[in-house]
């Protein structure tokens, strides 16, 4: 029964020397994460439209670099990956771009929602599309992988709740695709984490005007994902006092599930 509690993924506890690219990381998790990174040594990479922000991020941090992106551009995507490829090699890639906007079938703005689906996740594929194929091709590092991915999930992705009707959609597909990732890419060595977050003191979360149980801070959350890659997790969802009660909507049969949302879309 061992099999059961061994690490899913390589574990990642020494950072110095690595390159980690993170997308999404002018603001919120992507950057305090890239912040933490940079301490424990890592060569981090950040990426987002805000290259003002990404050139601060470079003066605070030496050695860091800023690589304007728009995940939303195809074109743009690859060009920065094969850049990043001809540089060197490439570790960990965090995919934390991300767009939300409180949102229910009341009041549907449908142009919203499509720029959910196309940052959320259409920009996670075209990652995948330019990334995948640089990191089959790499050895297999002291770690034990070509390469890692790691994707930012949401617990709002675990079942469909109030205000949630443009985000949460994203963020399920994301769990499904990394699930899937996993299956495909672990044979070649190539490690997949989901990182499924609660309430995150972030730009995204401020505007919501409902309490936020167990709200966390950004570097809290940059700790925990780091403290997940230390144990080869799949999954790495936080903080666990709200995540795992979330978890157990999962498993509430519909009847139960359906009269527990609908008293929080009432408070």
């Amino acid at each position: 029964m061992s099999f059961l509690f061994a690490p899913l993924n390589p574990r990642i506890e020494d950072w110095r020397g690595q390159t980690v690219w993170l997308i999404g990381a002018s603001t919120g998790i992507g950057r305090a994460t890239a912040s933490l990174l940079h301490a424990r040594g890592a060569h981090v990479v950040v990426s987002a439209r805000n290259a003002s922000a990404l050139n601060e991020f470079v003066a605070q941090h030496p050695q860091a670099t800023a690589l304007p992106l728009d995940v939303t551009d195809a074109a743009a995507v690859q060009a920065a990956a094969l850049k990043l490829q001809a540089q060197g090699r490439l570790d960990c890639v965090v995919f934390c771009a991300g767009h939300y906007r409180a949102m229910s079938a009341t009041n549907i703005d449908l142009p919203d929602m499509l720029k959910h689906n196309s940052i959320n996740y259409i920009g996670a594929l075209q990652v995948l599309a330019a990334l995948v194929p640089i990191l089959q091709n790499q050895a297999v590092s002291k770690t034990g992988q070509r390469g890692h991915i790691s994707l930012i999930g949401s617990v709002a992705g675990y079942r469909g709740l109030p205000q949630s009707l443009a985000y949460g959609p994203t963020k399920a597909a994301i769990a499904n695709l990394a699930e899937t990732l996993y299956l495909d890419l672990h044979p070649s060595q190539i490690g997949v984490s989901l990182i499924s977050p609660g309430f995150v003191d972030t730009p995204l979360t401020q505007q919501n005007t409902f309490k936020m149980p167990a709200l966390m801070t950004t570097e809290d959350a940059a700790r925990a994902m780091l403290q997940g890659w230390a144990k080869g997790a799949f999954e790495i969802h936080f903080p666990k006092k709200f995540t795992c009660w979330m978890k157990v909507l999962r498993v509430l049969p519909n009847r139960l599930f359906f009269a527990l949302a609908g008293r929080l879309k009432q408070a």
